[in-house]
């Protein structure tokens, strides 16, 4: 890959991703895949005006040793100078980019039970950071590829090849493979600004969803929610891209209010282990049942982490024509496939998806409908003959998505 085109992905990252501005601190998180690129990166973020940057890397054949080795203990310790980080982090409301090239089956082998225990103990002691984090700062989460993520990809190419077409496919799918890609992601977040519009005037109380493989599932939005997209403002103002690439409208429904079933079309990569060929049920607003051919005890796990696990945090509406989907790669990695059609997320919901919700706390949003919980967890649901009608107060019936793609 030309060094030149990694090199204006790196600055579509910071300037348009991040928007890092002049004092800011900023931390990157990343594996060992690509110091290169990830070097590439900090210059940028300094000449965008950061007054410091840190990276912090990760390797995840180490992280699983530790999920192997440690007691659960002593993984659900958050230690004194994780703290520390954490808290400063909060206190300077630093950028945060996290760029993704773990195998997708990395953490295979591990004990569920104990990570998922370990996970549930370290969140209270978090809390309080991320919650003075949220809404207050820019992030962004991109990737790169790792060697082992690339051989799954492409399992039949020599591990070079793999990397370089693993390239070719994100710089592809984040719009950033052509002159200009900060030009692209401003005309990408217009249209899809517009279709938020259209949606936000409709004013719709509910959302249907059909489709042939057995998907028959209603879900209640929010009195005073809005659909967002694309770009995000900080309460401060500050405009940011959260996911690269990203073609998906957005909602955050009415915590407890679904009916009905779901069936996932892609694989779900869920801490380091697939989740394949998966349905979830929805009954009294809550997950009532799963199944999986693969991965079944690792869903059970996650609609089971609190009580805001099982239900839903975001609904996301892709046409099944999106660049991802037209690629014909199966990415196994959730940033990319859940921008290829259609997806749920069981978890936290986002406050942005309230009108003004700016002038209310975090309890007041979750009042209002918005789904708090520990995780957030996106899973694939778009086919070729999805349908999604939208359901006004008045009761008038609207096509939202028809067989797959915008009805608008």
């Amino acid at each position: 890959m030309r060094k030149s085109q990694l090199k204006k992905y790196a600055k579509l990252l910071v300037k348009a991703g991040l928007n890092v501005k002049k004092g800011q601190t900023v931390f990157v998180q990343a594996g060992l895949d690509q110091p290169e690129f990830v070097a590439t990166v900090v210059e940028e973020c300094y000449k965008a005006g950061a007054r410091e940057v840190y990276v912090e890397w990760s390797y995840q054949p180490a992280e699983k040793l530790n999920a192997l080795y440690m007691s659960q203990e002593d993984l659900s310790r958050l230690t004194p100078w994780g703290e520390a980080k954490w808290a400063y982090k909060a206190e300077k409301y630093a950028c945060r980019l996290f760029i993704e090239s773990e195998d997708p089956d990395g953490m295979k082998g591990v004990d569920v039970q104990k990570m998922s225990e370990a996970r549930k103990a370290l969140f209270p002691q978090v809390k309080k950071y991320r919650d003075l984090l949220e809404n207050r700062h820019q992030w962004c989460i991109a990737a790169v590829p790792g060697a082992a993520w690339a051989k799954k990809v492409f399992p039949d190419l020599s591990e070079k090849r793999a990397i370089e077409k693993l390239w070719q496919a994100i710089l592809y799918t984040s719009r950033a493979d052509g002159k200009n890609p900060i030009a692209a992601w401003k005309e990408h977040n217009a249209n899809l600004k517009k279709r938020c519009e259209y949606l936000n005037s409709l004013s719709l109380t509910a959302l249907e969803y059909k489709s042939a493989n057995g998907t028959d599932f209603k879900v209640w939005l929010n009195e005073d929610g809005v659909f967002a997209a694309g770009s995000e403002k900080t309460r401060g103002g500050r405009v940011f891209h959260p996911n690269i690439p990203s073609e998906e409208v957005f909602t955050s429904p009415k915590a407890g209010k679904a009916e009905g079933i779901v069936y996932s079309t892609k694989p779900l990569s869920y801490q380091g282990e697939l989740i394949e060929n998966f349905s979830v049920r929805f009954t009294g607003g809550k997950v009532t049942e799963v199944k999986a051919e693969k991965g079944e005890e690792q869903l059970k796990k996650m609609v089971a982490m609190d009580e805001g696990a099982a239900m839903l945090g975001e609904c996301a509406i892709i046409p099944f024509d999106s660049p991802i989907n037209n690629s014909g790669i199966l990415f196994y990695n959730t940033l990319f496939d859940e921008n290829a059609s259609c997806h749920l997320a069981l978890g936290k919901g986002f406050n942005e998806c309230l009108k003004d919700y700016d002038k209310y706390s975090d309890e007041e949003c979750k009042r209002r409908g918005i789904n708090e919980s520990m995780i957030h967890v996106d899973f694939m649901i778009g086919s070729r003959d999805m349908n999604i009608t939208g359901v006004t107060a008045s009761g008038e019936r609207v096509a939202i998505l028809k067989d797959g793609n915008w009805a608008f």
